[in-house]
């Protein structure tokens, strides 16, 4: 009784250590199989300070299916959508002092302390990757500093590794997700705000002993990604893929004039960069329809200022509207964009820029030419048609685009998959041949349903689950809606829940201190794992050159002293007075008694002496008299 009784628990322990170690060995296993390629480390060493040691951890989810950015117009299907996230942490070493300690009884000294080094996050960045069978946009969702990047003590001056860290990660993932004859955007909002990612490094803002994070203002946020994506037009260029790319800055409440002052001065800036949004270049629906509403050109981002102004909209709108396409109040995008300066987010007293940068890829002669003949027939159809200006009493009906729904143009092939592309692949012949099998296959399948069950019941063995199995690699690489190569993935390739786990524990943490932010990174890095390793070393390579225009930034510049070379004019003599008043009321000492003094004796004329007061006599006050009432 005994025995019997203690050898099933003793199975079942087995069981479940055998099926743990499988678990954490599959676990290592799909981390494995999803870690950050070499090229990656190699361009984040190349921009990262020479002779110092950085930490990479690369979180990515697979191509997961979400909803369609765009609003499709009335009668059409939404675009298929797929959605990939990747999170990027940067931790440098930081020496963190460690408590008092008391020495043995006895001993000469009293106490003593000691200096460790701890890993901290410095910086972070969260990208999001939306791709359909027609454009691939890389949302930059946030990016934050923790403000302890000042411990490297690197030289002031010289390139910041936060702005190189973020330039890099972008042009690497555009890199490995363009595809072939799709266009590529890059979209982000910037609004200043003390943090993003780090609950209470906020604090840390550079006032005070031991804060040093710059919160950088509305304007000077703008700048900054101005300049930080500025370097990705011209490296995208030089690829043989692209054949144009073109970057775009709208700021709400700007004038145009304004908003030129965000970009960065250089010699192609002028070509590089345009005032406005590409909306309607990018989207699909401007060459298949007469007309699109500008509620189907506005994408719906997480998080995003926006998609929050186009979901009140649709609130507002009725229902019939919205199958129409039309808003109640707004008819264009430039009333979408003059409104949306009036909105809390874009008119509390700060700032919000929305940048874009797009990356046309290079067509065929015949996909050129097809172009080209769509593109001259809209032009025919659109100058034959009446122009649309206001009248005199500023009638809107004739202003805004017409109340019918957008009809499909017919010089335009559909561009729209109305059937997956599994369907869509067979041709007419292959239907027709088909057509036998499939009766032969229907015919075995109702003999079998007429088959009845006869013999000995064998009941079913039941399955029990002795490792854990994943399923997120089971998928295709390449479709007609993603491109999900092997060197643009994470070191930890997680499903949608994890990544969502590991990002609002990041945000449940605290970094007001290097303590708290020491103890913050260990549990975030651990708890991102599961337990296990993950992450990469990165030794940076790139040598700190400080130039002359920012070493002085810090210094107040010299000042020049001009006192030598100001001559200043003598007045004309004033005859009239109690007393000779010569220069100004000083005595001139090189024309005493008429004869020119020495050098020696010369007074610099610069030097003055305080003038002399003239002092009134009694006689010449005179007194008005006292008059009785």
């Amino acid at each position: 009784m005994a025995t019997s009784s203690t050898t099933p628990s003793t199975v079942s322990k087995r069981d479940r250590d055998s099926s743990s170690a499988k678990m954490n060995s599959s676990f290592n296993q799909v981390n494995a199989g999803g870690s950050t390629t070499n090229e990656l480390l190699e361009k984040l060493a190349s921009v990262l300070p020479k002779d110092l040691k950085f930490s990479i951890h690369h979180l990515s989810t697979p191509p997961t299916r979400t909803d369609a950015l765009y609003v499709p117009p009335p009668g059409e299907k939404p675009d298929k959508t797929y959605c990939e996230k990747h999170f990027l942490a940067l931790s440098i070493e930081a020496p963190v002092t460690g408590a008092l300690k008391r020495s043995s009884p006895g001993a000469d000294e009293a106490k003593s302390t000691e200096t460790t080094t701890k890993q901290v996050i410095a910086f972070a960045i969260e990208v999001f990757i939306f791709t359909t069978a027609f454009q691939t946009v890389l949302f930059v969702s946030k990016a934050d500093s923790t403000g302890y990047l000042h411990l490297l003590k690197l030289p002031r001056g010289g390139p910041s590794p936060i702005s190189e860290v973020s330039s890099t990660f972008v042009s690497y993932l555009i890199q490995h997700r363009r595809r072939k004859n799709i266009v590529s955007v890059v979209n982000l909002f910037g609004r200043a705000q003390s943090q993003y990612l780090f609950p209470g490094s906020g604090e840390n803002d550079g006032i005070g002993p031991g804060r040093e994070k710059h919160i950088l203002s509305d304007r000077g946020l703008i700048k900054w990604w101005c300049r930080v994506l500025n370097p990705l037009l011209e490296d995208q260029r030089k690829d043989d893929r692209v054949a144009a790319t073109k970057g775009y800055l709208l700021v709400p409440g700007l004038e145009e004039r304004d908003m030129r002052a965000f970009i960065p001065r250089n010699v192609t800036s002028a070509n590089d960069w345009e005032i406005g949004h590409p909306m309607e270049r990018i989207s699909h629906y401007t060459q298949e329809f007469d007309w699109v509403p500008p509620r189907c050109l506005i994408p719906r981002y997480p998080d995003d200022p926006k998609s929050r102004y186009r979901d009140e909209l649709d609130e507002e709108s009725a229902k019939w509207k919205q199958d129409m396409g039309a808003w109640k109040s707004i008819r264009t995008l430039s009333q979408f964009w003059d409104t949306m300066a009036f909105r809390q987010e874009c008119s509390s007293g700060r700032l919000t820029g929305f940048i874009w940068l797009v990356f046309d890829p290079k067509k065929s002669e015949t996909e050129e030419q097809a172009t080209q003949a769509t593109t001259a027939s809209f032009a025919t159809s659109f100058a034959s048609a009446p122009l649309m200006t206001p009248t005199g009493s500023f009638d809107a009906s004739t202003a805004f685009p017409p109340s019918t729904s957008p009809k499909r143009r017919a010089d335009v092939p559909a561009r729209t998959p109305q059937a997956s592309p599994l369907k869509a692949s067979f041709t007419a012949g292959e239907i027709t041949n088909s057509q036998p099998d499939m009766a032969k296959e229907t015919s075995k399948t109702e003999k079998e349903k007429k088959k009845k069950l006869k013999g000995r019941i064998t009941p079913r063995v039941p399955k029990v689950k002795k490792h854990q199995r994943n399923y997120l690699f089971k998928r295709p690489n390449t479709t007609a809606y993603y491109h999900w190569p092997t060197e643009g993935r994470g070191d930890l390739i997680v499903d949608e829940h994890d990544y969502k786990r590991v990002v609002e524990l990041l945000l449940q943490l605290d970094f007001e201190t290097l303590e708290k932010a020491c103890s913050a990174t260990k549990r975030w890095i651990s708890e991102a794992g599961m337990g296990a390793k993950w992450g990469h070393e990165v030794v940076g390579r790139r040598v700190q050159t400080v130039t002359s225009a920012t070493a002085d930034r810090g210094s107040a510049p010299p000042v020049n002293n001009l006192t030598g070379l100001v001559r200043k004019k003598k007045p004309a003599a004033i005859d009239s007075g109690a007393a000779d008043v010569k220069t100004n009321g000083l005595e001139d000492p090189s024309t005493e008694n008429g004869t020119p003094a020495t050098p020696s004796d010369a007074v610099n004329p610069l030097v003055l002496e305080a003038p002399k007061v003239n002092v009134l006599g009694a006689g010449l006050i005179r007194k008005k008299p006292k008059t009785l009432a």
